[in-house]
């Protein structure tokens, strides 16, 4: 059984984590320890049960988010680049904004671009609105989660855009930040998230143009 402050994560739970724990340390075998590889996994856990509501499935959520901060961790203690610029999108609760630019660049970029969201203060699922103007363009965010902004996707990042919560970031040299002054779709009807996203597309392709010239 885990237990990390106040949170103790249930026996099943821990178990179901058992499995995911094993696929993890496999994948990356080549970097960190079992141990360093559960710690992360039951941190994830809990860090995203603070504002879950429905936790049947936490721990598949879990295993993904916890992948990617290692991937992170890896690529932050890296001397070699990958070649690919890396952007972390932030807003407050990663339901909205954030979600759309990450899923417009990753779009556009077909793979040129790693792309990474989160939130400083994340909610527990994405905007419906959201979800429904990106599914216009045949983007699927369907099974996204908003995930915490963790020291280790900023430390990754080439670039870091903010969306409304610039002083949440932390601030790391070499790094470009940028501030993009967004509506947020929270509370908003599909009309109005459909005006939003083809904002951030619209800003999302000149990024784009930019991180290319530059590689």
């Amino acid at each position: 059984m885990a237990d990390t402050g106040e949170f103790t994560i249930p026996p099943a739970v821990a178990t179901l984590l058992d499995t995911s724990a094993n696929r993890l340390a496999a994948r990356f075998a080549a970097t960190f320890s079992p141990e360093t590889v559960r710690e992360c996994l039951d941190d994830s856990y809990i860090v995203l049960a603070a504002t879950a509501r429905v936790h049947t499935h936490l721990y598949v959520l879990a295993e993904r988010f916890a992948a990617e901060r290692l991937q992170a961790t890896i690529t932050a203690n890296s001397e070699a680049a990958s070649g690919k610029p890396e952007v972390l999108f932030v807003c407050v609760h990663n339901a909205g904004r954030s979600q759309m630019a990450a899923a417009l660049l990753d779009h556009h970029g077909a793979g040129r671009v790693v792309v990474r969201s989160a939130g400083s203060a994340p909610v527990d699922s994405v905007n419906p609105a959201v979800v429904a103007a990106l599914a216009e363009l045949d983007l699927d965010v369907s099974k996204e989660f908003p995930k915490p902004l963790t020291d280790e996707v900023v430390r990754a990042s080439d670039v870091v855009i903010t969306m409304g919560c610039g002083d949440a970031c932390p601030i790391y040299p070499g790094k470009r930040y940028l501030n993009w002054e967004l509506d947020d779709p929270a509370g908003k009807d599909l009309e109005a998230a459909r005006r939003i996203r083809d904002d951030i597309d619209a800003r999302v392709q000149e990024l784009l143009s930019e991180l290319l010239e530059q590689a």
